[in-house]
C-alpha cells in the first residue's frame, strides 16, 4: 500500500500536468485558416486577391502551429505578399490543394517584382500539389530582355526573399510571365517534386533562379521552358541539383556572371544525376565579356548527366555578349577555377560537343574532364572539342578527343 507521501506526490503531479496541459500554448493542436472563410468565389473570373490578403493577415498574425489552406477550386488573383516576419507563428505551411490563375494584365504588377511573393518568413512548408498559372502568353510579346539590356523585367511566378529554412514540395508551376521560381538570399532551402512547364518559345521563362543564396537542394524535379531550366547567379554557396530532368530549356547555367560591379562570388556547385532532354544547352557557364568588376566561380561539379540530343552538351563562354552594346573583345573578369565534368554520356547534332572558350585576361584553372562520352545524333562522323585560354586535364574516356 502506498505510504501517505507516495499519494501526495501522485496528486500534486497530477494536478500540475493537468495545470500545465490547460496552459499550453495553442501550437499543440494548431490552427487552419481556410482561405474559403474569407468570401473567396474560386471560379476562375472573379478576382479573389482581397479575400487571399485578408486571409495571410489572419495567419501571420496567429499563434503556434498554422495552416493556411488554400481547397480544390479555381483562384483569379493579381499580386500576393507572403510577408513575415509572422512573429508568434511556430510553424507555417501553405496547403494548396487549388490551381491559381494569376491575373494576365502587366497592369496589376509592379515590374521585377513576383506575382506570389514570400518574404522574411522562416521554417515555411509549401506543399500539396497545387498549381501556379501565370497565364504568361499575353505577356510574352512585351518581353525585350533578349534584346535590350535595361527592359522591364515581368513578373515571376513564385519569388522567395530573405527565407530561411523554406521546404516546397509537390508543386506545379505553369506559363509564368518571367522566371518561374526565383530565390534571392535564401539560406536552407529545399525544393522537391517540382514540375515546371513553359512552351519552348517562351522568353526568359526559366524554371528556377537562384542568387545570393546558400545551403539550397533541388531534387527529383520536372522543368520544360523557354530558358534556362536551372540559373545559378552570382553570390550562391553549397548549391546541390540531382535527379532533374530537363527538356525543353538552354539546360542548367551558371551565370551570366560579371554584368554588374560588386557581384559577389560562387563557392560550391554540385550537380549529379541528371537528364539534359533536347536542350539548347547541357551544362552551361557563361561570363560576360566586358564584365566591369572582379569575381570568381569555384569548386563546381557537374557529374553523371545524361545528354539526349543537346546541342552544346558542355559549354564554357567567357565571351558572352548578346547585345549589341557591349563588346566581346574586352576580357572577362570572372575567375573559373576548380570545375570537374564527370560521367558526362549522350548524343549531339553540334559537330562541337565540348566548348572551353576562357578569358585571355584570367584563363580557367583546374578544368576536368572524365569519363566524357558524347557521339553526334547522326553518327556519320566523329565530334570535336575547341579550347581557348584553358589547359583542362582529362581523365579515362574521351570522346569528342581532349583539344590538342
Amino acid at each position: 500500500m502506498p505510504n501517505f507521501y507516495s499519494l501526495l506526490f501522485v496528486i500534486f503531479a497530477n494536478t500540475f500536468c493537468q495545470g500545465y496541459s490547460r496552459n499550453l500554448p495553442t501550437a499543440i493542436n494548431g490552427i487552419t485558416i481556410n482561405v474559403r472563410s474569407f468570401r473567396v468565389r474560386a471560379d476562375g473570373r472573379t478576382d479573389d486577391t482581397q479575400a487571399f490578403n485578408a486571409a495571410w493577415e489572419r495567419a501571420c498574425n496567429s499563434q503556434g502551429n498554422v495552416t493556411f489552406l488554400i481547397p480544390k477550386g479555381i483562384y483569379l488573383v493579381g499580386p500576393l505578399r507572403f510577408r513575415g516576419p509572422c512573429q508568434k507563428v511556430s510553424s507555417l505551411t501553405i496547403l494548396i490543394k487549388g490551381y491559381m490563375k494569376a491575373k494576365p494584365e502587366l497592369s496589376e504588377y509592379e515590374f521585377g517584382s513576383g506575382w506570389v511573393e514570400f518574404a522574411w518568413i522562416n521554417g515555411l512548408i509549401l506543399k500539396g500539389g497545387g498549381v501556379f498559372d501565370g497565364q504568361g502568353a499575353k505577356s510574352w510579346p512585351y518581353n525585350n530582355c533578349p534584346t535590350n539590356s535595361n527592359c522591364d523585367l515581368l513578373p515571376t511566378n513564385l519569388k522567395f526573399v530573405g527565407m530561411n529554412r523554406t521546404v516546397i514540395d509537390q508543386i506545379t508551376s505553369l506559363n509564368s510571365k518571367f522566371f518561374h521560381i526565383a530565390l534571392v538570399e535564401c539560406r536552407d532551402f529545399n525544393g522537391s517534386r517540382l514540375y515546371i512547364s513553359a512552351p519552348e518559345n517562351s522568353p526568359n521563362t526559366d524554371g528556377i533562379h537562384i542568387e545570393r543564396s546558400s545551403i539550397v537542394r533541388l531534387s527529383s524535379s520536372n522543368i520544360g521552358s523557354g530558358d534556362d531550366c536551372i540559373s545559378i547567379g552570382q553570390g550562391n554557396s553549397q548549391i546541390t541539383v540531382t535527379n532533374i530532368t530537363c527538356g525543353p530549356g538552354h539546360g542548367i547555367s551558371v551565370g551570366s556572371l560579371g554584368k554588374y560591379p560588386n557581384e559577389q562570388d560562387i563557392n560550391g556547385l554540385f550537380v549529379k544525376n541528371c537528364t539534359m532532354n533536347g536542350t539548347t544547352n547541357g551544362i552551361r557557364i557563361k561570363t560576360w565579356a566586358d564584365s566591369p568588376g572582379a569575381s570568381m566561380a569555384t569548386n563546381m561539379n557537374f557529374e553523371n548527366i545524361v545528354m539526349k540530343h543537346v546541342r552544346n552538351p558542355i559549354i564554357i563562354d567567357q565571351a558572352y555578349c548578346p547585345f549589341d552594346s557591349c563588346s566581346s573583345e574586352v576580357a572577362s573578369r570572372v575567375k573559373l577555377s576548380n570545375i570537374y565534368f564527370k560521367d558526362i554520356r549522350g548524343t549531339t547534332p553540334s559537330e562541337v560537343a565540348v566548348t572551353l572558350s576562357c578569358s585571355k585576361k584570367i584563363p580557367c584553372k583546374n578544368i576536368f574532364l572524365q569519363n566524357v562520352h558524347l557521339n553526334l545524333t547522326s553518327g556519320e562522323r566523329l565530334p570535336i572539342s575547341t579550347c581557348e585560354n584553358v589547359k583542362a586535364r582529362y581523365i579515362g574516356i574521351q570522346m569528342p578527343p581532349p583539344c590538342s
